[in-house]
């Protein structure tokens, strides 16, 4: 008879993205997951395969969560730099209440492994493409709809807004400092008018 999975998997992946995120790949061993997401090692590897298919999956989730949240919350301001302002804004919110200082998974997945994870290399330059084109088509929708006057080529816009969300997540690690990070964007945001 086949054993029974007595666990929800969503929720396990989530766990373990949760503990990836704060310690690290290096840092989480496998001992670390199973106790953390109180599951054997037998089930850890029959469900979601060895520790580096379990941190693929886990960062597929929180890129996949992270990219739906930001498509979603432009949905729901329609005044674009408006939108970019708060989008900004709630980055550094939220890494000022971090008291972890866990910043990005992306980004911290991103400085303890590249150049060396080819595989991961192809998913983070996706993930850049997939952010890149939600901020451009955001944009975009904001210069037909006569919100921006800008003169700026929008899909250097784009990198450039990618750019500064990231590395407010990065900065943020060091040192939460909101009115620095705040001033910062102020001027970024300055290139839509």
């Amino acid at each position: 008879m086949p054993r029974v999975k007595l666990f929800d998997e969503n929720e396990v992946l989530t766990k373990a993205m949760n503990l990836f995120w704060k310690q690290g790949y290096s840092a989480t061993s496998v001992q670390d997951l199973v106790s953390h997401l109180g599951i054997n090692r037998a089930s850890l590897y029959d469900t979601f395969g060895d520790k580096n298919q379990l941190f693929k999956k886990s960062f597929e989730l929180y890129r996949k969560t992270n990219l739906e949240g930001v498509m979603h919350f432009f949905e729901t301001r329609p005044n674009v730099k408006i939108g970019f302002s708060e989008l900004f804004h709630t980055a550094i919110q939220n890494d000022i209440l971090d008291e972890d200082n866990k910043g990005c998974f992306v980004v911290n997945s991103t400085t303890e492994l590249i150049p060396n994870d080819k595989s991961l290399l192809i998913i983070l330059e996706k993930n850049k493409q997939d952010f890149e084109k939600v901020f451009y088509n955001y944009l975009r929708k904001g210069q037909e709809s006569g919100q921006l006057n800008t003169k700026q080529d929008l899909k250097s816009l784009a990198t450039l807004f990618y750019t500064i969300y990231n590395g407010i997540r990065v900065v943020s690690k060091i040192r939460p400092d909101k009115k620095e990070s705040t001033d910062s964007i102020n001027i970024a945001l300055s290139l839509l008018d």
